[in-house]
């Protein structure tokens, strides 16, 4: 696949390095010392403006497949998106950073059908991402992560061994969980591999689940929630993602309490915002903390702009008492150290945004639905071909570690076992190892 990417700051470095090794890449990029963090990558660098119709024939454009443009500039990146949809049948990936931006962009969708010549495919707006992520998250209590299938009909919660759980030192034969439970997969000291009977659960571990809905719930609520009660929800960081966090959770019961510390962003938010109290302070002030009471709250969500900061108002809020933490990081690699020091959930915009390309728009065909564990392991679709003979699961000699946690017939949804037949034209969802994807995909071919 031909992918050209106009923009080489961290979000375009980011992109390359997640697809160069299996795609034809083309970044461009007016500022010449910005290209040079691509020398050591097999792919070709540009030193242009991409909102140049000429660079963009030059770039071959008409050949393209997906064209992302992520600079830090959204109507730069709109017009370049624009160029490249008259000139090829390329999909268009924009990235934004404005509301209004987005908005506007939205409006053409909805005015517009998708033959209309101007329509942009894909409008990322990375803050948005997050705060939907965050959103799904806090709706599980005590969740690290959580995914829907088919429709809401199955789903996938991923939860961490802490010392006090019952589970600790546990053999997974020895846990009753629901029959219609599955543990699919095991993450360990940043490596994740998928467990059989004699797996122990260890202190640290991050477990992952898929089900039913109803049957993880049960299963959440008797081996990990602790306090199912959410009521206070403090958030640290006005700016957009703070802002949409509060505005979402305006439509639940919950208390909330958002701290901000530029006075005239406290203004915006106070007339926009009806059910959120407003502070104007210093996230990393203890003594407004504890004044507020934070430290009584059940979810902090410490959403800056800063690493550092939401580190340390992380931190701080969970020594106050806060029962849970959710803190934003500019990069996949921080999340694992912010976790290793005693945050809860530490996700990154940037992160989502890649995830969504990747599973959306360049790897689509591959039935993709979902990257767990930043990329350690995938979810697959495949449907099983016409001519496949009714076979039991546990006698399908898959080429590589993986789990059948989902099957699909005639509208309805089976939670395997091992006598459970998988037959011509089921629709399967398998969980595994990113790098088992393509063995696993041609054994049902």
């Amino acid at each position: 696949m031909k992918i050209i990417i106009y923009g080489a700051n961290e979000m375009g470095s980011i992109i390359a390095a997640e697809f160069f090794e299996d795609h034809d890449i083309i970044v461009i990029d007016p500022d010449s010392k910005s290209l040079e963090k691509f020398n050591n990558l097999d792919l070709t660098t540009m030193c242009a403006d991409a909102s140049n119709i000429n660079i963009l024939r030059e770039a071959d454009i008409k050949n393209c497949d997906v064209f992302i443009a992520c600079t830090n500039i959204d109507e730069g990146n709109i017009v370049a998106c624009l160029i490249a949809k008259q000139l090829s049948s390329a999909e268009t990936v924009c990235f934004v950073s404005k509301k209004e931006c987005r908005d506007s962009l939205r409006a053409i969708k909805e005015e517009h059908n998708r033959n209309y010549a101007l329509y942009i495919d894909y409008v990322i707006w990375p803050e948005r991402l997050l705060t939907h992520e965050i959103l799904r998250i806090i709706t599980v209590p005590d969740a690290v992560d959580v995914e829907y299938f088919s429709n809401g009909r199955a789903k996938l919660l991923e939860y961490r061994i802490k010392e006090n759980s019952i589970l600790k030192d546990k053999k997974l034969k020895e846990c009753p969980f629901n029959e219609e439970t599955l543990v699919v997969g095991i993450a360990r000291n940043e490596e994740l591999f998928i467990p059989n009977g004699e797996s122990e659960f260890k202190i640290g571990d991050k477990a992952i689940f898929m089900g039913t809905p109803d049957a993880l719930d049960n299963t959440a609520g008797q081996f990990f929630i602790e306090d199912n009660n959410i009521k206070n929800i403090a958030i640290i960081g006005g700016g957009s993602v703070g802002y949409e966090l509060a505005k979402s959770l305006e439509n639940t019961k919950l208390k909330i309490k958002l701290i901000e510390y530029n006075y005239k962003r406290c203004e915006f938010l106070s007339q926009n915002l009806k059910k959120t109290l407003v502070l104007n302070g210093n996230g990393t002030n203890l003594e407004l903390l504890e004044q507020e009471g934070i430290g009584s709250c059940d979810v902090a969500i410490c959403v800056t702009d800063n690493d550092e900061k939401n580190l340390l108002c992380s931190l701080l809020t969970k020594q106050l008492g806060a029962k849970r933490t959710i803190t934003r990081v500019a990069q996949a690699a921080t999340a694992s150290l912010f976790e290793k020091v005693g945050v809860d959930v530490a996700i990154s915009p940037k992160e989502a945004a890649v995830n969504e390309i990747k599973n959306r728009i360049i790897e689509s065909h591959a039935g993709i639905l979902a990257t767990v564990e930043r990329g350690l392991a995938e979810i697959l679709e495949l449907k099983v071909r016409e001519d496949f003979p009714d076979t039991a699961l546990m006698k399908l000699n898959l080429p590589a570690r993986a789990v059948i946690a989902i099957i699909e017939r005639g509208g309805k949804i089976i939670i395997p076992k091992g006598q459970t037949l998988i037959r011509a034209n089921d629709s399967l969802l398998i969980f595994t190892k990113s790098q088992n994807v393509a063995n696993i995909k041609d054994f049902f071919k």
